[in-house]
């Protein structure tokens, strides 16, 4: 994590602290400073001598505000953004590796559920991601956002009108059977996509399957939503055989809690990430990130698709 701070007693917060960050930014390095900035204030709270009766609330009430703060601030960049956005990815590798303390919980914000709350205020995200994700009751969500109960429940109701027509709030399947069938499907999708096996690939996407990518207009890819299952294959096809030629790798990897993979240059770095919607045993949306800024925090960053500077 960013920083220091005198935490003790209060770090097992953190993987709550981080997912309520994360849902309300969709980026990794901004919701670590933001849980760092509560934490620094909690600080700051005591040594002026403050009595904190309840630091979980303490922290949980800070970085939820900040977090409505960054987003006010942000709509303006966002509605400049180069093509296709997705949120920053969270990722923990299939031998287990990566930032646990952030996974555990950011397993129930997936790239289509965060694509989902951008359609909200920042007042209507707070309140909805607390009570549908985090299952906070009303009380609790009143005295974190500074609003009525009766309000929280308007707000609540009104944001989840809204989203209702993008897809389902949350998904249905089980956890670990989600898991299971997504991570077997996904290691034999992967490996049909780099062998070129166009008649298994085509047999485990959904005919109406969506790839969206994201590259914040920094790397050469399809910036526009691709719908169809011969479309999509076709593309991956290219992409796999392009990749194979200049000794790109996939390694399986956990998504935001989904299967997935991280892809690598030869020399290590870091070309992609790639997080597989699975239901039904298909493959419904496949969600690829590229953009350089975005993928940062999993280490260095390849040059192969970079477009040049302008």
């Amino acid at each position: 994590m960013r920083g220091s701070t005198d935490e003790t007693g209060t770090a097992g917060y953190r993987p709550l602290l981080f997912s309520i960050a994360y849902g309300m930014t969709g980026s990794v390095g901004d919701a670590e400073d933001i849980v760092q900035d509560a934490f620094l204030g909690l600080t700051r709270a005591r040594r002026a001598g403050t009595t904190i009766a309840a630091p979980k609330a303490y922290l949980t009430t800070a970085v939820t505000r900040l977090g409505i703060n960054h987003l006010s601030s942000a709509r303006v960049r966002r509605e400049s953004y180069v093509g296709v956005w997705l949120p920053e990815p969270v990722v923990v590798q299939a031998d287990g590796s990566g930032p646990a303390e952030h996974a555990e919980l950011a397993d129930s914000l997936s790239m289509a559920f965060l694509v989902l709350l951008e359609t909200l205020s920042p007042m209507e995200r707070a309140v909805f991601m607390l009570r549908e994700v985090f299952e906070y009751g009303y009380p609790d969500v009143a005295a974190i956002t500074g609003k009525s109960e009766v309000n929280c429940r308007q707000i609540f109701a009104r944001a989840r009108q809204r989203i209702a027509a993008g897809g389902p709030v949350r998904d249905s399947a089980p956890p670990r059977e989600r898991r299971a069938e997504g991570e077997e499907l996904a290691r034999t999708f992967f490996a049909a996509a780099a062998g070129g096996d166009m008649d298994a690939l085509i047999g485990m996407l959904a005919p109406d399957v969506v790839l969206h990518t994201d590259g914040g207009g920094k790397v050469r890819i399809f910036g526009k939503p691709l719908a169809g299952r011969l479309r999509v294959m076709r593309l991956l096809l290219g992409v796999f055989r392009r990749g194979r030629t200049l000794g790109v790798s996939l390694r399986p990897a956990r998504v935001n809690g989904r299967p997935g993979g991280v892809r690598y240059d030869p020399e290590g770095r870091v070309v992609s990430v790639v997080e597989l919607d699975v239901a039904d045993g298909v493959v419904r949306a496949i969600r690829s990130v590229s953009n350089p800024d975005k993928l940062g925090h999993l280490g260095p960053v390849s040059d192969l698709a970079r477009l040049p500077e302008s």
